[in-house]
């Protein structure tokens, strides 16, 4: 078996001061805090990732991180008593895999910076590129914000009153990782301590934090959606561009674009203080280059904001032109018939948890890649960088909202928020063309009943008001005994998850494994109108063994091999995702069908906890290279 190569990073703005290196030792870390708060840092030029505007500043190096004392309050933090050193991202609960470490906790973390400028013309915003769960924001000891949930950006402005802008500033953060029953994912009521989601829950500062300069005008969102009518036709790029005006003093603003070195006017608006407004426009592309697996093409995008004759904003991204198409039960990639194989992905490592660097998110899109895999598919949005690396290496993306096992007796309830946050990510993530489908949840109950038939159309009418670009997506049980379902019509996309002879089901009517091109065929009989992919299917693997017993390497592999046999006869699929890359943690007790399991360890992946492929990576990356995935 082979270690998996961890590639470095080349990124520059990574490179930690003096001041933010971890120190070891009670006396180090003493020393380490002392010097934090004695000379605050300067956020660091530059971004992780491309896609963004003008003049952002990454808040990395050293935080100060304590957790929580009944009756205390941290928000001023005038004293460093307490407090230890740490980096960011941050997961509090990394490295460590006992029921007291899954269980909710509340803490916080503190950062004294000074302003890359002490220009009064300026307006600074935080960026929190994900912080789960619940985060409470101060700067200098005054509340300026509150969020609640992970995996997609939030931004909070820091009023000019609060600001020194000659001085330090400190930014603290109180995070609490609890879920409610009504939280995405929702904490399940019959777990210990309330488990949530289908991953270990890490709280913290999961992602980076920016620092973000606006002068007068802020592009506040861009959608540069792509359209191609047919294969050889020219592209239709449609904008939709909001900017917000920050100054005291009413601004006619006027938008320019640059498409691949096509340049167009998107028009010029007045925009009052405090308000903001929409540019929409579109450019056409005679003959475009496009973006698929085998050729990820990218055209470079600035959108640029002015006033006045001055350039007050960039803003610069990278599109890719291809068309996702349903028709007559298949999915088409620039209008030829796919059939993809891919792999489940969940952000995990065994020293930084979720909160990975970015030359561990560089290692899973790159180890997908050499799989073989053409889709990538998470339970939750992933960072804008993984996106990015999609984007570059042609891997497309199954991008889904943690709408996970969501009870029917909360469904109503959670439905407002849970089609905010598809919102909320097609807004965010839409320019990756590496996204194939915006995924609106999974494994919720088989039976669609009123509440989930009433979601689907709520959140799919919202996914094409905003993108009518790309199918919907929806992944489910795959059940023998559940009849068709009519509250599943509006989607363009149907996930199955698969566990046919790996899972005995309800009464056990999946135990035996023969049964699954059966239920495939009445599954295509149900939904003829709409694509159909294997959206999870996969057997534990944590150690060598019997052939014929559950958990060793050779059953995993015994178990794939009849798995993709199955699906090979099935022409019409477009495609199977394998669940999952890599081993990651689940929950306290979880064995996912192992008679010996590793707990909390999920082990159905084909890269073990520790970086190892298992045997059965080998077979996958054979018959995913063989395989015409595309046309």
């Amino acid at each position: 078996m082979l270690k998996r190569r961890w590639l470095a990073s080349t990124l520059s703005v990574l490179a930690l001061s003096s001041a933010a290196l971890l120190l070891t030792g009670a006396d180090g870390n003493a020393r380490g805090v002392a010097a934090l708060a004695a000379a605050s840092e300067s956020p660091t030029p530059g971004a992780i990732y491309e896609a963004g505007p003008s003049d952002r500043y990454l808040l990395g190096g050293s935080w100060l991180f304590r957790y929580d004392q009944p009756g205390a309050h941290f928000e001023d933090a005038s004293t460093t008593a307490g407090w230890s050193a740490v980096g960011v991202p941050n997961a509090w609960n990394a490295g460590r895999q006992t029921a007291a470490s899954y269980a909710p906790q509340v803490a916080w973390y503190r950062k004294d910076f000074v302003l890359p400028s002490r220009s009064p013309s300026y307006t600074w915003i935080v960026r929190f590129e994900s912080v789960d769960n619940s985060a409470t924001i101060w700067l200098n000891g005054h509340p300026i914000g509150t969020h609640t949930g992970a995996f997609l950006a939030f931004e909070v402005p820091l009023p000019a009153a609060d600001l020194d802008r000659g001085g330090v500033n400190r930014l603290v953060v109180r995070i609490s990782d609890a879920h409610s029953l009504t939280d995405l994912p929702p904490a399940n009521r019959t777990g210990p301590g309330g488990v949530a989601g289908g991953w270990w829950n890490y709280g913290g500062l999961l992602r980076e934090v920016y620092l973000r300069r606006v002068q007068a005008i802020d592009i506040a969102s861009v959608q540069v959606l792509p359209r191609l009518a047919c294969a050889a036709c020219g592209a239709e790029i449609d904008y939709s561009v909001s900017a917000h005006n920050y100054s005291s003093a009413l601004r006619r603003v006027t938008l320019t674009t640059s498409y691949g070195g096509i340049a167009a006017n998107l028009g010029t608006h007045p925009i009052a203080p405090g308000a903001s407004a929409t540019f929409t426009g579109t450019l056409r592309v005679s003959r475009p280059q496009l973006w698929s697996p085998s050729s990820p093409h990218l055209y470079q995008v600035t959108i640029d904001a002015s006033a006045g004759g001055q350039r007050l904003q960039r803003y610069s991204l990278s599109s890719g032109i291809r068309s996702v198409t349903v028709s007559g039960g298949q999915l088409y990639l620039n209008y030829l018939p796919v059939h993809l194989r891919g792999v489940g992905l969940v952000e995990d490592s065994p020293s930084a948890g979720s909160a990975l660097s970015p030359a561990a998110a560089l290692a899973l899109i790159s180890d997908a890649k050499a799989l073989g895999a053409t889709i990538v598919r998470s339970q939750y949005p992933l960072s804008a960088y993984e996106e990015q690396l999609a984007d570059q290496m042609g891997i497309m993306l199954w991008s889904e909202i943690p709408v996970y096992q969501v009870h029917d007796s909360e469904l109503r309830a959670v439905t407002p928020a849970a089609v905010a946050l598809l919102r909320e990510n097609i807004l965010e993530n839409g320019n990756h063309p590496s996204i194939v489908t915006w995924s609106i949840a999974n494994e919720l109950d088989p039976l669609v009943g009123d509440a989930q038939s009433a979601y689907i159309a709520d959140a799919v009418a919202a996914a094409h008001a905003l993108d009518p670009t790309r199918p919907v997506a929806l992944a489910y049980q795959g059940y023998p005994g559940i009849a068709c379902q009519a509250g599943y019509k509006p989607l363009g996309l149907i996930g199955i998850n698969d566990y046919f002879g790996w899972y005995a089901g309800p009464g056990g009517e999946i135990a035996d494994p023969s049964l699954v091109g059966s239920y495939l065929e009445a599954e295509h009989a149900c939904y003829p109108h709409q694509a159909i992919m294997i959206s999870e299917f996969g057997a534990e693997a944590n150690r060598s063994g019997p052939l014929d017993e559950r958990g060793t390497y050779e059953y995993q592999s015994q178990f794939i091999s009849n798995q993709l046999a199955a699906i090979d006869a099935e022409p019409w699929l477009s495609g199977a995702i394998y669940w999952a890359l890599a081993d990651f943690l689940v929950r306290p007790g979880w064995s996912g069908g192992n008679p010996y399991p590793t707990p909390p360890l999920f082990s159905k992946g084909l890269i073990a906890f520790d970086g190892t492929q298992k045997p059965a990576w080998s077979l996958v990356r054979q018959a995913y290279t063989a395989t015409s995935q595309v046309g």
